[in-house]
């Protein structure tokens, strides 16, 4: 189904039935970025966890919308057809918001990341996006600039990001600074600490923390209706069955960022380079935990959407 965005967007969005039968009813939807799908795991677990991830959406009480590009559209939700083809494709490239406008024009297929996901998901009218962990302050960014453009893209996309912190092997207190200084609002679900990951805690204690999920829906309202222009930073922990000590992390990082520097690995490609050295490691248990982060960042996710969507009815919405 191919439904025109709003606000007279020329950027067309094809939705899925589920997905605009939600919306047009007011009901809550989550979107989720594709790129999980394509430079996650191998094919066919790719897009096994895909369909785990959209299940835990449900079992929130929510809609998932996984947001892709194909052939000059937006996908605002993707059938199984479109998550099959997705994961066993080779070669789809990675398309953050920069990139976006690009790839649309050139009709190439590309997997969405955070950033580019909340430009997707503000286009088609969804205020709640899910990831297992957003992008950040890269260590020694003093000297190199490297900052995720997530943490840009959230002072511009009116969506309320729900993750579980930013990723370990990034500079989590800068990355936090950089998130004050630009006013970008970070609340802990059910946590005093901002996460990082798959480990719990980070070490560092969050601006805010709520329990209650009504309570973050009206946060977020009234966030936007104070005139802020961006998103809402929501975090909640990964599952004490699930995380990783933080001590034997911050070790295999260590010296993965020393084997990335010896080996002339720089910008983007040191993420990559250090998550698959922190997996070999652990012994692949970072990429159990990296699984179960998405499933379960997933579901509150779809939890925070459901209550937003009772707080729009009850406010007359």
């Amino acid at each position: 189904m191919t439904i025109p965005a709003p606000r007279h967007s020329s950027v067309p969005l094809v939705f899925t039935d589920e997905v605009a039968t939600a919306l047009a009813a007011g009901d809550p939807v989550v979107a989720l970025e594709s790129n999980v799908i394509t430079h996650g795991l191998p094919y066919p677990d790719n897009a096994a966890t895909a369909r785990k991830v959209e299940d835990a959406v449900r079992a929130g009480g929510a809609v998932p919308a996984t947001i892709g590009i194909d052939a000059g559209r937006i996908l605002i939700g993707m059938t199984d057809g479109d998550i099959e083809r997705f994961a066993s494709t080779p070669g789809i490239p990675k398309v953050s918001s920069r990139d976006l406008a690009a790839v649309l024009a050139s009709g190439k297929a590309g997997a969405t990341t955070v950033a580019s996901s909340l430009v997707a998901a503000e286009l088609a009218g969804i205020p709640f996006f899910s990831s297992a962990g957003i992008g950040g302050v890269h260590r020694g960014a003093e000297t190199t600039m490297d900052v995720s453009s997530d943490l840009i893209q959230f002072t511009r996309s009116k969506v309320a990001v729900v993750c579980a912190g930013a990723k370990k092997i990034l500079d989590l207190g800068l990355t936090l600074e950089f998130l004050e200084t630009h006013c970008v609002p970070v609340i802990a679900y059910e946590s005093d600490d901002f996460p990082a990951f798959y480990c719990r805690s980070s070490g560092l204690r969050a601006p805010q923390r709520l329990d209650d999920p009504a309570l973050i829906a009206r946060a977020v309202d009234t966030h936007w209706a104070l005139g802020n222009p961006g998103g809402v930073l929501i975090t909640s922990p990964t599952r004490p069955e699930d995380a990783i000590d933080d001590q034997d992390v911050e070790a295999a990082i260590a010296d993965a960022l020393r084997g990335a520097e010896a080996d002339g690995v720089r910008g983007g490609a040191v993420t990559k380079y250090v998550m698959r050295a922190v997996d070999r490691a652990t012994e692949g248990r970072s990429a159990r935990a990296n699984m179960a982060v998405l499933i379960h960042t997933a579901e509150i996710g779809g939890r925070l959407a459901a209550a937003h969507a009772r707080l729009r009815r009850e406010d007359g919405r």
